[in-house]
């Protein structure tokens, strides 16, 4: 299979690394010119237990020329979804599918503008990644992924995929109710990464007190809160639960929106958090928590910005 990886950070360096192990073709698309030229001079290497794996994904920063793929994979900022389908209209042909497996709420709108509704996958994964330095990434835990048409019913195409993720060594699973994937992937990191990157701990640090457990609940309360207020039926108690557990299963990693105010970027807050607090005012719902959550780490952006 023909493989692009759009956004090719930690997150999609890791599943193009191990996709390209076995006899798929895979791209890995990136502006970020060190990280790409270093994977094209001396491969992409990927330490698991310690041990470092070599990998041979092509790394591009223009995808002008490679032609339609079978499978792009979006793995950019949710911020930046539309703008990337757009860039790299070239190599996403009437038959090639789109997978999100991105953090945050809303990307299926970005992608939608430019690709049929029926080619979108949505997903979500637990596995954890985080970068070394250019060319080689750290797998900081492993986890189930769910993938799921965004309209009708999954096909031969999902299956296909699944198949081949599960070849590369991530064990994916079909769903069969796509915004309960969304949503449940939302969850998680309403509860893990504002507050990891406030406090600048690894997400394992989040269980070893209870005043940083109990903003956890309340955060991640909200948002179930707000996601029932939609339509969907989760128990507060099992979601909870289940955020603990990936807080525990990727103890080691740094989260995302922690590695982004690290390195001085822009986070995602707006499409994490930030989602709960608007979707929570549309439904006239309080999500205090998450605003407080929002409004801090829009202020660590900030100082970064003034440093």
């Amino acid at each position: 299979m023909r493989i692009a990886i759009i956004g090719s950070g930690a997150m999609g360096s890791l599943y193009g690394g191990y996709l390209s192990k076995g006899d798929n073709e895979v791209y890995l698309v990136d502006i970020w010119e060190e990280h790409i030229n270093r994977i094209n001079d001396k491969g992409l290497i990927i330490v698991e237990d310690n041990i470092e794996l070599m990998t041979k994904p092509r790394g591009i920063t223009d995808s002008k020329g490679i032609g339609p793929v079978d499978l792009v994979i979006v793995f950019v900022k949710s911020t930046h979804t539309k703008n990337a389908i757009e860039n790299n209209l070239s190599i996403i042909g009437p038959r090639t599918m789109v997978l999100s497996l991105q953090n945050g709420y809303g990307n299926a709108d970005g992608i939608g503008q430019y690709v049929p509704e029926n080619n979108i996958i949505l997903g979500t994964t637990s596995h954890g990644a985080t970068m070394i330095q250019p060319g080689k990434i750290r797998h900081a835990g492993k986890g189930k992924t769910y993938i799921g048409k965004l309209i009708g019913i999954n096909d031969e195409n999902v299956t296909i995929i699944r198949n081949v993720l599960n070849e590369a060594g991530f064990e994916t699973i079909i769903s069969d109710n796509v915004m309960e994937l969304v949503w449940s992937k939302l969850l998680v990191n309403v509860g893990i990464n504002a507050l990891t990157a406030i406090l600048e701990i690894r997400n394992g640090k989040l269980l070893k007190w209870e005043e940083s457990k109990e903003l956890l609940t309340l955060a991640v309360s909200e948002g179930v809160k707000v996601a029932n207020g939609l339509g969907l039926d989760f128990s507060k108690e099992e979601v909870i639960s289940s955020v603990i557990n990936v807080a525990k299963t990727t103890g080691e990693n740094k989260s995302s929106m922690l590695q982004d105010i690290l390195n001085g970027r822009k986070t995602e807050i707006e499409k994490i958090n930030g989602a709960i607090v608007k979707e929570g005012e549309k439904l006239g719902l309080d999500t205090p928590v998450n605003r407080v959550l929002m409004d801090m780490i829009k202020v660590k952006e900030k100082l970064a910005r003034d440093v």
